[in-house]
């Protein structure tokens, strides 16, 4: 039924965008993860439901674009540099989490009676987690630059470059010729290598001029079908050097991170990757056979009871020895739970190279689909659990030793670099996280008003205790790194020392102040601040704008005044009037209109 009118596909295209219009408002509307929303979905009009559509397969093929430009957009957000600052992450805690993952399902699975070969490919398919349901979970709920958001990234990146060697094993192994596994090995390390830096190399040769050649026709089609191409050129080259197609894409988002055209690439290819990333949640949920799942209901959910409990337990552990917290670490652990999309794609493969028995096959395809549909539910929980546990960390944070939140704020910012410190984290505060967050800039926080910091961590937030008077705070929240401190204290006199403090220790870091008036604003500027902020004489000059745009005197007019004001660093609006000689400007508007 999927083929009518000559046209291939279009009976799932139309399903899918049904679908999209009716789940995506109603999980909205109930503030429910619309990856959830799609899973359901999927079971609900898959072979094994309604059967409004009978083909898994083809939509699985339209869904691997989803994880193509998911990885592309990740790489988009990041830099070689950025990269190079996560390596503690990446390369530490994910290779140990996926070590040791492997090896303990993979002992599972022999002692109930696989080979080990099999037992080999299920402990290493099994470590990996869904890059594609995480992701789309931290993005949604504004978690992707905090310290959770860039655990489990880094965690999962090295996932995503696993898959190679384990497809490599799945390969050597179907061939039975167990002599040649070092070798092949060796050989597949090798090609990738030369393929990844192929890639690199050329795409900082060519990429940039063929944007910039683009760009000069001013025609919106040809730079969106130029990023197009780079995407998938760049994942079709990785496939056939046999690496993942998904690691190509994510290889051309950094590329392109690096030049000027990465935030209108960003904006253009965002509706793609949602609505792909939707088909890919739905052939996740069309592939779970319900009543497969009935015959075996109680091995079924002791298996994935089983599976999330191992890999829940193992992570966390691990990040408790990299130096998170206990709640932070709990959240890491139930947020990479779950078996992945890429170990769909390794048992289909095992079970064709009869490395896996059909049977075990299809019980191990349905177990990891069913922990990813579980997931939101996970996470939500994750976030529950990881509240109840910074409780207790809190309160010792409060307590009289308060050396043990230093090492938690210091934990916080090891290996980060380029992040905002944000000195009290009240209503400017957090106005100005929000801002950081939308665009991806990594901040910490530093307040004293314990409730306030309790609510902010059970949100995943980044703030901790912590005296902004004390430079010290600052060496423990990485001042040394940062890009900028923001300081936004109420009281003149905790602010000043604070400032003078701060620009004493780290002079070559901008900071940027808000005042309560002119005289305060002085003050900061005299004893170190870059930037100040006067928070009285700046919404006077709103409101002074808004009234004159109001009584009809032109947009341009107005904001000149405004911007001449703030030029003279807020020195009274009557004096600049007078000193640019522009009262007549101002003084009737039937003369500007």
């Amino acid at each position: 039924m999927s083929h009518i009118v000559g046209l291939p596909y279009l009976l799932d295209i139309i399903v899918f965008l049904v679908v999209a219009a009716i789940v995506v408002p109603i999980f909205h509307r109930f503030k429910v993860s619309p990856v959830l929303g799609f899973l359901l979905a999927g079971v609900a009009i898959g072979p094994y439901g309604f059967a409004v559509i009978d083909n898994v397969q083809h939509v699985k093929d339209l869904a691997e674009f989803g994880v193509i430009f998911l990885l592309f957009l990740i790489g988009l957000e990041l830099s070689f540099e950025r990269l190079w600052t996560m390596r503690r992450w990446v390369f530490g805690l994910g290779s140990a989490q996926v070590t040791s993952a492997a090896l303990v399902i993979g002992i599972i699975a022999w002692l109930w009676g696989n080979s080990v070969q099999a037992s080999i490919v299920l402990g290493a398919c099994l470590a990996l987690s869904s890059t594609a349901v995480v992701m789309q979970l931290l993005s949604e709920r504004g978690e992707f630059t905090s310290r959770l958001g860039r655990t489990v990234f880094g965690v999962l990146l090295f996932q995503d470059l696993a898959v190679v060697p384990i497809l490599v094993l799945v390969t050597v192994f179907g061939s039975a010729t167990g002599a040649s596994l070092l070798p092949s090995l060796g050989l597949a390390a090798g090609k990738a290598v030369l393929a990844i830096a192929a890639i690199i190399v050329l795409g900082r040769i060519i990429l940039r001029p063929l944007f910039h050649l683009v760009a000069g026709t001013r025609i919106p089609e040809l730079f969106v079908a130029l990023t197009l191409l780079a995407i998938i050129g760049t994942a079709v080259l990785t496939g056939l050097s046999g690496l993942s197609m998904a690691l190509g894409a994510f290889l051309a988002g950094l590329l392109i991170a690096e030049t000027e055209f990465r935030h209108q690439v960003e904006i253009d290819i965002q509706p793609f990757k949602g609505l792909l990333l939707g088909v890919f949640f739905l052939s996740i949920g069309m592939a779970i056979d319900l009543s497969a799942v009935a015959d075996q209901i109680f091995w079924t959910a002791a298996s994935v009871a089983g599976l999330i409990g191992i890999k829940t337990v193992l992570a966390s552990g691990l990040c408790l020895t990299f130096g998170l917290t206990r709640s932070l670490a709990v959240q890491v652990g139930l947020y990479l739970s779950q078996a992945g999309e890429f170990a769909l794609v390794i048992v289909s493969l095992a079970v064709v190279l009869d490395v896996l028995p059909s049977a075990t096959g299809q019980f191990m395809l349905i177990v990891t689909s069913l922990t990813m549909v579980i997931t939101p539910f996970l996470t939500t929980g994750a976030k529950y659990l990881g509240g109840l546990l910074s409780d207790a960390e809190l309160a010792g944070q409060l307590g009289p030793a308060a050396s043990g939140q230093d090492k938690t704020a210091e934990q916080e910012t090891a290996g980060l670099e380029g992040h905002v410190i944000i000195a009290g984290f009240g209503r400017v505060g957090q106005t100005v996280a929000a801002l950081l967050q939308r665009q991806k800039v990594p901040f910490v926080a530093l307040d004293l008003d314990a409730q306030r910091i309790k609510a902010c961590r059970q949100e995943g937030l980044p703030v901790f205790y912590g005296d902004a008077r004390r430079a010290d705070m600052f060496a423990k929240a990485g001042a040394e790194q940062a890009a900028a401190v923001v300081f936004t204290l109420d009281d003149p006199q905790a602010a000043s020392r604070a400032v003078q403090n701060f620009h004493h220790r780290w002079p070559d870091v901008r900071i940027y102040a808000r005042a309560r008036d002119s005289a305060a604003s002085d003050n900061l500027s005299d004893i170190g601040a870059d930037h100040v902020f006067p928070e009285t004489i700046e919404s006077s000059l709103q409101l002074s704008g808004q009234l004159l745009a109001g009584l009809g005197f032109p947009g341009p007019t107005v904001d000149a005044l405004i911007d001449q004001v703030r030029r003279q660093e807020y020195t009274p609006v009557q004096s600049v009037i007078e000193a640019t000689g522009n009262k007549a400007d101002v003084s009737s508007k039937d003369d500007q209109t």
